[in-house]
């Protein structure tokens, strides 16, 4: 299994949402290096769900329900998007603020790749940040 973060801006699609749909497309990626993590992802990859711009914090845990395959909101047909499912919320929400004061976490690829989308999540990583949030992994 591996193990990615996934960045929504809230008041474009929330955690809550997320929820409420139980599978969703992750559609709307338009950057290289995130469709290659989008290319690499499996069904039951885990992945922390962020939100960003507003919280700026890990939210949710989702598990990747179906491989990629092309985004239908894509009109020249050279993206792709999963389907990813909730699982459960974070018993307490991780901010960025908090990983980037914690030095075990200052190779986190949210913090050196902050622009990124998708973002792969080493298995450390995901431990320690599941630790921070009380998730049970």
């Amino acid at each position: 299994m591996a193990y990615w973060l996934i960045k929504s801006e809230p008041d474009a699609f929330s955690w809550s949402e997320q929820v409420k749909n139980g599978i969703e497309p992750w559609t709307g990626v338009r950057n290289h290096q995130a469709k290659k993590n989008l290319a690499a992802m499996k069904v039951g990859d885990r992945a922390f769900f962020y939100h960003s711009n507003v919280g700026r914090e890990i939210v949710g845990v989702v598990e990747v329900a179906r491989d990629a395959y092309p985004d239908p909101t894509a009109a020249d047909g050279k993206w792709v998007c999963v389907d990813v499912r909730a699982i459960g919320p974070m018993p307490q929400p991780v901010t960025l603020a908090a990983m980037k004061a914690d030095p075990d976490l200052a190779d986190l690829a949210l913090i050196r790749q902050s622009r990124l989308s998708v973002v792969p999540v080493s298995d450390a990583h995901w431990r320690h940040l599941c630790r921070m949030g009380g998730w049970n992994s």
